[in-house]
């Protein structure tokens, strides 16, 4: 990920185009930085061609009197002078290697950072590096990716080398955009001043508005074919542009520009801990057990799975030589949002996109193609497959709900005009104890009084049973019972098997939940229950729950018999593969009449939630009076940017479903199992079946990305710290800072960010986390829970 040193200040230089002179301004960098007593570090990842014009040569045969203080180096070099992905094809043709081309991105990057690591430990001053891309912005690197991607992790700040030349005023602007698109820091743009063209000239003052400085330069000299004669030239155009005399003005003054953005840098993210102490309210932090600067995680950019974090103000301090930022894996998925990993380039240009073409535009009675093409997809692709009819598009999950909650409280209505509008106040909800639907104050009414998410204006209405649930203790697949049914533990097989639902529903274990819930709901005549609302198999804030899938298809299939309710799922979190299914009804066998969608609607890049009802529940409101209408609405509903990068998610996790991406996860789970299972995880089913069988768990669950580990603690609940406690040293990076092997993209030591719910730590990946990771992070997991004594 991202390194930044103390002693070592580090830029990548970017071409608009091929031939705009990078080598020649990065060799008077280079140079000049020299000149000035630091250590110059040049690193030319890769080179194509001869020897002859390899840059790295170049920027060594012109470093004047400076040459003992100058390094190059070229970590990866191809004699044929074409582009780098065809040298590494053809370099591979010649050796046989006909299934891949080599290095992959992973080794490319990784080779990359280590080298600059090892530059930083080696410096015993200021020092400076300039990393020289190749061709432009766009031009493929080894394996084909565009340089802009395969470089991304290490978001080193850059220098862009603008282009003199017809069109390069457009190649420019177009490059610096590419950048800036993708996380990009452009410190400074740098070109020659064409006497014709003077490109200079309009680039200057248009990029001065947008805080980027310009510096311009003498045209070099023509090549001489003559090699001497050339380098007398060359020689005395660099001793020109770098006046070793005075070692003022020009390209010193760019030196020291750059040398001042890389101190700001340093000393803003020296300053974040305290500075947001003082001016922050974070949501769901007791600032009172959290007002110390070390308590201040400070995420610099994000990259994947991964955060890249300041560690500066940590005790101890990292020392010169080592990079004050720090990957660090986003355990949580940032709130159980991320489906494809932060700073998607994919989703990314979806955004701009839309921005470009909308920005916002208001919604009721209107239309755009963002939101059209997601509501109908949603509705007859998606989740809202086979029983759906219409999408209404808001914002977030607990805005989704409020509007679930609406919907089905006037189908209610609806259905007995015979009641009286006083007697509708005090309608409620049936659900489950341990749920959570947001944090507005008509979603936590549809919550348990558990005093923990609520407020002094919460009203809990409604009935909310006690749910049994599946975990997997000492590597048994068990249901507990609550004790209102007993309070024992039912086996059940198999994780595949209680999934099951069609063989278990003529199971005992079935007629006891259906004798249960006909039973309390006989008590509960004058409840005036109007809606079921679940959360789907897992309860997520409750406590990472997941509930007997037989238990809440009872419950929907006895609601709907004995209640007469429209039926709402919150698939917020667990829904569009976070479990590894597209939808839950997989798995329950029965639909919704409203369900709600958001999180990983959007990829986690922006808030967008999708509230799906069926034609019952729109008929509710239909008339011709317009207090009739669903009069629910934001200033941002529909929002463009929101529903084309939903757009954009759901054709990205149609092709991975169609490629076969979680075809061998699958596989891990369903041995010995009959084919065409829906249950599996990204976790590996041997290490959790280890954590089942750990001293001090009490048991553990997973499905698709989620893993769930529920610690022994008598004090369990939200407020107990022991999971907390027992996985702390997951906030440690570990890992080689010498060889730089880890999973991280580039490498080195990472750390572990996670979230708990009182006793149970839970942990969340990705839909494209790599194996690698994935195998990595539970290593670091096995390695916290083993390095403590639990009791």
């Amino acid at each position: 990920m991202s390194l930044l040193f103390k002693n070592l200040r580090v830029h990548q230089v970017f071409g608009a185009n091929t031939d705009v002179g990078k080598t020649l301004l990065t060799s008077a960098l280079v140079r000049a930085s020299a000149a000035l007593k630091n250590e110059v570090f040049y690193l030319k990842p890769v080179s194509t061609g001869p020897m002859s014009d390899a840059d790295d040569e170049h920027v060594k045969r012109f470093a004047g009197a400076y040459k003992d203080a100058v390094r190059t180096r070229c970590l990866f070099r191809y004699d044929d002078p074409v582009s780098p992905h065809l040298a590494a094809q053809m370099s591979a043709d010649r050796k046989g290697e006909k299934t891949a081309i080599f290095p992959t991105d992973s080794t490319f990057v990784t080779s990359v950072a280590n080298h600059i690591r090892q530059c930083a430990s080696e410096s015993r001053k200021s020092a400076h590096m300039y990393v020289e891309t190749a061709g432009g912005v766009h031009s493929p690197t080894l394996s084909g990716t565009t340089q802009l991607d395969a470089y991304r992790p290490l978001r080193l700040p850059c220098i862009l080398v603008g282009d003199s030349k017809l069109g390069g005023i457009s190649s420019t602007i177009a490059s610096f955009e590419a950048l800036a698109l993708r996380g990009y820091t452009v410190d400074a743009i740098l070109l020659f001043k064409d006497s014709y063209y003077k490109n200079y000239e309009y680039l200057t003052p248009y990029f001065a508005e947008r805080g980027i400085r310009v510096d311009s330069f003498s045209t070099p000299p023509p090549r001489h074919e003559d090699i001497d004669a050339n380098f007398k030239v060359t020689e005395a155009f660099y001793a020109e542009m770098v006046l070793e005399d005075t070692k003022e003005g020009g390209i010193y003054d760019l030196v020291k520009h750059l040398d001042a953005y890389h101190e700001k840098r340093l000393d803003e993210l020296a300053s974040m801990p305290q500075r947001t102490l003082d001016t922050v309210w974070w949501p769901f932090v007791q600032h009172g057990l959290n007002n110390e600067p070390q308590n201040v995680n400070v995420i610099d950019s994000a990259w994947g799975d991964y955060f890249t974090v300041f560690n500066g103000h940590h005790t101890p301090r990292p020392t010169s030589s080592h990079s004050v930022l720090e990957p660090q894996f986003d355990g949580s998925a940032s709130w159980w949002t991320q489906a494809l990993g932060h700073g998607h380039p994919a989703l990314a240009l979806a955004a701009a996109r839309a921005a470009g073409r909308y920005g916002h535009v208001m919604f009721p009675q209107a239309t755009h193609a963002p939101a059209l093409r997601l509501s109908e997809r949603l509705v007859r692709d998606g989740p809202g497959q086979g029983w759906a009819a219409r999408a209404f598009l808001s914002d977030d999950g607990s805005t989704g709900m409020e509007i679930a909650l609406k919907m089905a409280l006037r189908t209610f209505a609806a259905s007995r005009p015979e009641r009286p509008r006083e007697w509708m106040k005090e309608l409620g909800v049936l659900g489950l104890k341990g749920s959570y639907h947001g944090d507005t104050i008509g979603a936590m009414d549809a919550c348990e009084d558990t005093g923990v998410y609520t407020c002094e204006w919460h009203h809990a209405r409604g009935f909310w049973f006690d749910p049994p649930t599946v975990g997997i203790r000492k590597g048994r697949t068990v249901v507990a019972l609550p004790g209102a049914m007993g309070g024992d533990e039912a086996s059940t097989g198999s994780l595949v098997q209680t999934y099951d639902i069609q063989s278990r529903l003529d199971t005992p274990l079935a007629a006891l939940y259906r004798e249960h819930i006909e039973r309390t709901l006989h008590k509960l005549s004058d409840a005036r229950l109007a809606t079921l609302v679940l959360e789907p198999l897992v309860m997520g804030a409750g406590g990472m729950i997941f509930v007997d899938p037989l238990f809440q298809r009872v419950l929907v299939d006895v609601a709907r018999k004995l209640l007469e309710v429209p039926v709402i799922f919150d698939e917020v979190f667990v829904g569009l593969h976070r479990l590894g299914l597209k939808t839950t009804s997989e798995v329950l066998g029965v639909y919704p009449d409203i369900s709600v969608h958001a999180k990983i609607l959007t990829g986690g890049l922006v808030p967008l939630a999708a509230t799906l009802a069926n034609s019952k529940v729109f008929k509710a409101f239909w008339s011709r009076e317009k207090k009739d209408a669903l009069l629910h609405g934001h200033s941002y509903s529909a929002h463009a940017v929101g529903c084309e990068v939903a757009n954009e998610t759901l054709d990205i996790l149609e092709r991975m479903e169609r490629a076969g991406q979680w075809d061998e996860a699958k596989a891990a789970w369903a041995a010995n199992e009959q084919s065409g299972t829906v249950i599996w995880s990204l976790w590996a089913p041997s290490f959790v079946d280890m954590l089942s069988r750990t001293p001090g768990v009490k048991e553990a669950m997973t499905m698709g990305t989620v893993l769930a580990i529920n610690l022994e603690d008598h004090e369990a609940g939200y407020e107990s710290h022991s999971a907390q406690m027992v996985l702390s040293s997951l906030a440690q990076a570990v890992g080689s800072i010498e060889s730089g092997t880890s999973a991280a993209p580039g490498g080195g030591p990472f750390s572990v960010h996670f979230r708990t719910l009182g006793n149970v730590a839970y942990f969340m990946t990705s839909l494209n986390t790599p194996d690698a990771t994935i195998r990595e992070v539970e290593d670091r997991i096995w390695a916290a829970l083993n390095s403590k004594t639990l009791n």
